[in-house]
């Protein structure tokens, strides 16, 4: 249990999905250990999706003002240093008003206001650093901290602990056994005895993925033992739509602008074509399911490609890149479904590179941190 007096933890940054859903585990594996909800605050940006997201968990939020640094954009990052200062003092008053016993940092421009603030106060850090490859606000903000849980070993950073990528407990809990299977099919509209290839560009869309989509849309469209779930995108769909719909796909083609029902999806589909953030490489490998990877070029060091790596490498995705021609990506999608022991290799590889329970080992981690023991008393790797 915590201590007799309740400390007070929080949770800084956000922006996009693959930072607000993992601070979200990690705060419910609090709640698990015994912290209550009023203990836990969060600090993210108005500009990001965390609010409304945060606070339908159930956890109280502060949003800041201001935006992170644009590469070459000079005028427009005068504003944002200046914007990231203002954040700063802000956060220096709301700590000194909250007192919090541990700061922990998921990445993303909130962060880093907040976790200056905490370091200027002497406050612990724990970063949170999911990439095969840190990001420069994590790298600058470890410099400081306590300790750094990483999702992949070998990442950089100082005082690490590997504890793998804290994914949702409804993540955690797919089996991809027959009965979840059927179940989940019958959610999400996918024919039973019918292959399912999942093509996801996230919840904004990726114009190749798509691209790739109606391309294998096309070249299966008398094949009636194979389905295609199409994620597009909320902003590509209503162009996607109108293409698709003239062009009389079949009935074995599902478009849809995005779903809530990922355990489902992960759960019903047989081969998974996607991006590589660290997130859904995590999500990919604690629930076994192959995939083709498709790191997103230009990211930020690389990392996706790092990510898809760590995957590949344990022979559980296939990882390729957006010039790979409409012919090239039908032929290796058609191999890989065609030799299902194969496939089935695939996911088993994915599924032993998995680490389960990652969030509830940061949570471990950060109780320590609180009660100032040691840091390997945490179920993590030290490294």
């Amino acid at each position: 249990m915590p201590p007799v007096h309740p400390p007070s933890i929080i949770i800084t940054g956000g922006g996009t999905a693959g930072h607000i859903f993992p601070a979200l585990a990690v705060a419910d594996a609090l709640v698990g250990i015994g912290y209550d909800k009023s203990q836990i605050g969060f600090v993210g940006s108005r500009r990001g999706m965390e609010g409304a997201i945060v606070r339908d968990a159930g956890y109280a939020i502060a949003l800041l003002p201001g935006r992170g640094l644009a590469r070459g954009a000079r005028v427009a990052n005068v504003r944002a240093v200046l914007g990231l200062l203002g954040a700063t003092v802000s956060s220096v008053a709301m700590f000194a008003r909250r007192r919090p016993a541990v700061v922990i940092s998921v990445g993303g421009y909130a962060s880093l206001a907040s976790s200056m603030a905490a370091v200027a106060m002497r406050i612990p850090v724990v970063v949170i650093n999911v990439d095969a490859v840190a990001g420069r606000v994590n790298r600058a903000i470890a410099r400081h901290a306590t300790a750094s849980a990483v999702g992949f070993p070998g990442t950089q950073l100082p005082r690490s602990v590997v504890t793998g990528a804290p994914v949702r407990t409804a993540i955690e809990l797919v089996t991809r056994d027959g009965r979840e299977r059927s179940a989940s099919r019958a959610l999400l509209g996918i024919p039973e005895k019918s292959m399912c290839i999942t093509i996801v560009g996230g919840s904004l869309g990726a114009r190749r993925l798509n691209e790739l989509g109606v391309a294998l849309a096309h070249a299966y469209v008398t094949r009636d033992d194979i389905f295609i779930f199409h994620v597009v995108g909320a902003r590509n769909y209503a162009q996607m739509r109108d293409a698709t719909e003239s062009a009389r796909l079949g009935g074995n083609y599902l478009l849809v602008p995005f779903t809530d029902e990922v355990p489902a999806l992960l759960s019903a589909t047989d081969l998974m074509v996607c991006r590589s953030g660290a997130m859904t490489v995590a999500e990919l490998a604690v629930t076994g399911v192959p995939a083709i990877l498709f790191p997103l070029a230009g990211a930020p060091n690389d990392h996706q490609r790092m990510n898809a790596q760590e995957l590949a490498r344990g022979g559980g995705a296939v990882v390729a890149d957006d010039e790979m021609t409409d012919g090239a990506f039908v032929e290796l999608v058609t191999g890989l479904i065609g030799d299902r022991a194969s496939l089935e290799r695939m996911g088993l590889a994915a599924r032993a590179l998995g680490r389960r329970g990652a969030a509830g080992v940061i949570a471990g981690l950060v109780d320590n941190v609180v009660r100032r023991k040691p840091l390997d008393q945490a179920r993590g790797k030290v490294g």
